[in-house]
């Protein structure tokens, strides 16, 4: 927590060409943002079971074409899809993170 996984998020939704407020979706879970392309934001935070992913239908949000940004993949590790892009932001303190980039 406090790694800076919305504020990389926000980031990247504003390259994209988003102007909605982007937020984390810690009680929604899921939040849609409109640019000229769609993009999902999903924070699994607080699920418990993969099967809550399951229930929220994520196969329509994750094969729809759209990107993807998911905070705490971890949660659904037997649903994420076969090749994506993993970020890992590891804090080393409070000012500085080391991110790593790794294509899967």
């Amino acid at each position: 927590m406090g790694a800076g996984k919305t504020t990389l998020i926000k980031s990247l939704c504003e390259q994209l060409g988003v102007v909605d407020m982007v937020t984390s979706p810690t009680f929604s879970i899921v939040n849609e943002y409109a640019g000229p392309e769609k993009i999902y934001h999903f924070d699994f935070y607080r699920l418990k079971t993969q099967a809550e992913a399951l229930d929220l239908g994520y196969e329509e949000y994750f094969y729809s074409g759209a990107y993807c940004f998911i905070e705490w993949p971890a949660k659904i590790p037997d649903l994420l899809p076969d090749h994506y892009i993993r970020v890992d932001i590891q804090v080393l303190d409070d000012n500085a993170r080391q991110i790593i980039i790794e294509k899967i």
